[in-house]
């Protein structure tokens, strides 16, 4: 016997996403987890069951910036491409690739810009950001491949231009298999510099 769907549930699960969502666009989050929670408090949802998935949460946030942004989201994406495009050239030797809410279009006007790149080490790419006099700083970040293996990775952040660029380091092999997607778990897409630039032309003569 099929399960009935719960007509109100959805509705609520629906809302949830909406408001996830709002809140990722206007106060610049892209932690999908942050926004649901963040989401749920402000619903009053305690029911785990009707939270939305990700996938559910990224859909709201593309209508969310169709529906309330329109020109305005586009100019801003396209701002942040170009931004990223500068930096990837600037640090061209590590076969840099756009990833993230940038390069899926999902991105605010608040996001930052998040790259991979692929080294020898970390301190090849800090030295040759010392080498420009560029400014910048080392994390470590947690990435998910399968359900159990998590692996940690060095990221060097700088800014470029008014924004911040995140770039996880990976070994030079590591370019081989990217890591799984917050959004639904399947690897992360990754864009070079060629295929951004493509994307920026095609944005480009959607205007004309």
């Amino acid at each position: 016997m099929s399960k009935r769907s719960n007509p109100r549930a959805e509705q609520l699960r629906m809302a949830l996403a909406q408001e996830a969502a709002r809140i990722m666009s206007e106060q610049g989050i892209d932690d999908y987890g942050l926004a649901k929670r963040k989401a749920a408090e402000r619903l009053g949802a305690t029911d785990i069951a009707v939270l939305p998935k990700n996938t559910e949460i990224e859909a709201a946030l593309a209508a969310h910036h169709r529906l309330f942004e329109g020109d305005k989201h586009s100019t801003a994406l396209s701002a942040l491409r170009r931004t990223a495009l500068q930096a990837m050239k600037l640090l061209d030797s590590f076969q840099p690739r756009l990833v993230g809410p940038v390069l899926s279009g999902t991105a605010s006007a608040h996001s930052e810009v998040n790259l991979h790149l692929f080294a020898d080490s970390p301190e090849r790419v800090t030295l040759h950001l010392m080498d420009k006099n560029i400014p910048h700083h080392l994390a470590e970040r947690r990435l998910r491949y399968e359900p159990n293996r998590l692996v940690s990775y060095p990221v060097v952040q700088f800014v470029a231009g008014d924004r911040e660029i995140d770039a996880v380091v990976f070994p030079i092999d590591g370019i081989r298999q990217s890591p799984a997607s917050p959004v639904d778990g399947k690897p992360m897409r990754r864009a070079d510099a060629a295929e951004l630039e493509s994307l920026l032309e095609s944005e480009s003569s959607d205007y004309y």
